[in-house]
């Protein structure tokens, strides 16, 4: 039985499909169960088909610290009343500021879209080559060629996550989350007009607006525009009158107002832990010394664009007005 399993013949095929074919040739050596036993005292019981290997892809690691290093995008299909027909949402976000730079709906999804929309933004916001990186996935447009050579010819350096990891654009996709979860989503729309209309509300809200929990609760305009010192000198000041008049209410003193993060990263690479040492612990303060005796956790073993406006503008050109073409 072993000589058959391992002829040339049935060498990369299952004991159910030798069964079987050994039974339309009106032979039967064993059962299945009894194939499945042999291999397994000999150690060769596993998948006996060669398969070609994964593609190892780098893990996506950007870090932006402005607006207009990093930008992100992606589509979202929008469901319409006619079933199984959907609109195409594409969105580019500014990694920094989660501003969105620019939008468009259209009735199909393909490059030639996307290369209209990011020519149009990366002239309309000034982008000088080598200054910027698109991050993407692996999708149809995302890697046609006319769209990665246009991009190239604009000097645009390249991202893009790894296939099948769905948490290598998070933002983008926490962006559509909270597009589609508003309480006056429509959840279908009747026409690419329609779609138009009430995105165009949305984004001019979510950028000027919306005060982000990932932005220490400004809003995306506030950060892309440089207006974050601004904003926190009247929201500091508010807080001084409220404690000056109610210091009872504030336990641990005056507040002070959060900024954003100064950098937004995507898998930032964390640095490794230090070693525990006798002068560490000694160093430690209280609430990093619980943190140092806290057990770590078991490892298992097992086509309209829409471009809000933009600081960097040729003079008597308004930027704040959107635009279609």
């Amino acid at each position: 039985m072993l000589e058959l399993l391992d002829s040339e013949r049935f060498i990369d095929q299952p004991p159910r499909e030798v069964y079987a074919t050994l039974l339309e040739e009106g032979r039967f050596l064993c059962s299945i169960r009894t194939m499945y036993r042999i291999l397994r005292e000999r150690g060769e019981l596993r998948d006996r088909r060669d398969h070609r290997e994964r593609g190892q892809h780098a893990v996506p690691r950007l870090v932006a610290t402005a607006p207009n290093q990093v930008w992100t995008w992606d589509i979202s299909k929008l469901a319409t009343f006619t079933s199984g027909v959907f609109l195409n949402l594409y969105v580019i976000l500014d990694l920094f500021s989660r501003y969105v730079v620019a939008w468009m709906i259209a009735e199909r999804e393909n490059s030639a879209l996307a290369q209209q929309l990011f020519a149009e933004a990366i002239s309309r916001y000034g982008i000088e080559p080598g200054k910027l990186i698109v991050h993407q996935d692996r999708g149809a447009p995302m890697t046609a060629h006319g769209f990665t050579e246009l991009l190239g010819a604009l000097g645009v350096d390249r991202s893009y996550s790894r296939p099948r990891v769905s948490n290598d654009n998070p933002h983008q996709e926490s962006h559509f989350h909270t597009l589609k979860y508003q309480p006056d989503y429509p959840g279908r729309f009747r026409d690419a007009r329609h779609g138009r209309g009430w995105c165009g509300d949305f984004f001019g809200w979510y950028n000027n607006d919306h005060h982000h929990d990932g932005l220490n609760l400004f809003t995306p305009a506030d950060v892309f525009f440089g207006r974050v010192e601004l904003v926190a000198a009247r929201r500091q000041e508010a807080l001084q009158k409220a404690f000056e008049a109610h210091p009872e209410r504030f336990v641990r003193g005056l507040p002070r107002v959060r900024r954003p993060p100064a950098s937004v990263a995507i898998n930032r690479l964390e640095p490794e832990p230090q070693p525990l040492t006798a002068d560490r612990i000694l160093q430690a303060r209280d609430a990093e010394l619980a943190s140092l005796w806290t057990p770590a956790p078991r490892t298992s073993t097992t086509p309209v664009i829409h471009l809000p406006g933009a600081q960097i503008a040729s003079p008597g050109v308004d930027l704040h007005q959107p635009f279609s073409t």
